[in-house]
């Protein structure tokens, strides 16, 4: 089977795409031969090592943890003998964190992981990114900001996949969603729920008179210090993106500015958010957006892709 990899920090031509044994799953294990996977910003980040402060969890070095990808979408091919969940043939998706990476033709996951069987109504495509920009999302509006029927969010980066995924998400919750993008995505940020859309190439949000609950930094662009201002007496700051200078805003403004790495939620806890997610997508509350697709040899183009931030909504790597 080929499976994408990166063995040094750098740009996306230390991407490499080697052949290794399929896996043979563990008793309490199912192999899903890989549809679609996902390819991310946050794939492009660990890559690359960045923020450097990061390599003392990614590796000092070189990446301890060399495989690509997180999010995937497939068909189960063979089971342990102590699968009682799933059988061959189910199509599944789900998300496989810190692991033999889901850029490739085959994954062992164990069944009591984030693993679920792919609602009918969507296709492998628009499955496998959704626990990269929902699941994210979801647990920073659900579970850290605790948005609620009313309120007032402002999303930054709202075309990208976090972003995206947050606007609808909001809506689903209830509450009036101002969007940040470019002007040539306002039409699409528009068509996916947002109630009111900045184009930030000519309205800064420091001329913005709004009060918000929440302000969501899904890019990473924005500081507390200019959004502040913003905020409502109770809201808050909250960004997926970590940097210095959200690590020191978190410290020095512990319930004001929020920062967490959703993939080390308990599984548990994940799972949660997860099966709402994937009720909300059976109802049809909510859909993935599709930018562009490569081929798994291709892709080191995608990490190019990505690396341009014109990104809208969602990369997708296909497998033959």
């Amino acid at each position: 089977m080929k499976a994408a990899i990166y063995t040094k920090y750098g740009s996306p031509e230390v991407i490499q795409i080697i052949d290794v044994e399929i896996p043979l799953p563990k008793p309490n294990e199912v192999l899903v031969k890989i549809k679609a996977s996902s390819a991310t910003r946050a794939d492009t980040m660990m890559r690359q090592g960045i923020p450097k402060f990061g390599r003392l969890f990614l590796g000092l070095f070189k990446p301890k943890n060399t495989a690509l990808g997180t999010g995937f979408s497939g068909v189960v091919e063979a089971i342990g003998s102590q699968i009682t969940k799933f059988k061959v043939s189910d199509e599944v998706f789900g998300e496989k964190l810190f692991s033999n990476g889901c850029n490739a033709d085959y994954l062992c996951i164990s069944e009591d992981m984030i693993i679920e069987l792919k609602p009918d109504t969507i296709s492998h495509y628009q499955a496998a990114p959704i626990c990269d920009g929902f699941l994210t999302s979801y647990n920073f509006l659900k579970d850290i900001a605790n948005l609620k029927q009313g309120q007032h969010i402002l999303i930054n980066g709202a075309s990208g996949s976090l972003g995206s995924a947050a606007v609808q998400l909001a809506r689903v919750m209830g509450a009036k969603v101002t969007a940040v993008c470019s002007t040539r995505n306002i039409d699409f940020v528009k068509s996916i729920g947002a109630d009111e859309v900045i184009d930030y190439t000519k309205t800064s949000i420091t001329n913005i008179n709004e009060k918000y609950n929440v302000i969501y930094d899904s890019v990473g662009a924005l500081s507390y210090k200019v959004s502040k201002k913003l905020l409502s007496s109770n809201g808050i700051f909250m960004t997926p993106v970590l940097s210095g200078q959200i690590l020191c805003q978190t410290l020095l403004n512990p319930k004001k500015v929020k920062f967490a790495a959703t993939g080390i939620k308990k599984t548990e806890e994940l799972k949660r958010l997860f099966l709402d997610l994937e009720g909300f997508f059976k109802q049809g509350k909510l859909h993935t957006n599709i930018d562009k697709s490569y081929k798994l040899p291709d892709i080191a183009e995608a990490h190019h892709y990505l690396e341009t931030g014109r990104k809208v909504g969602n990369i997708v790597i296909v497998n033959q």
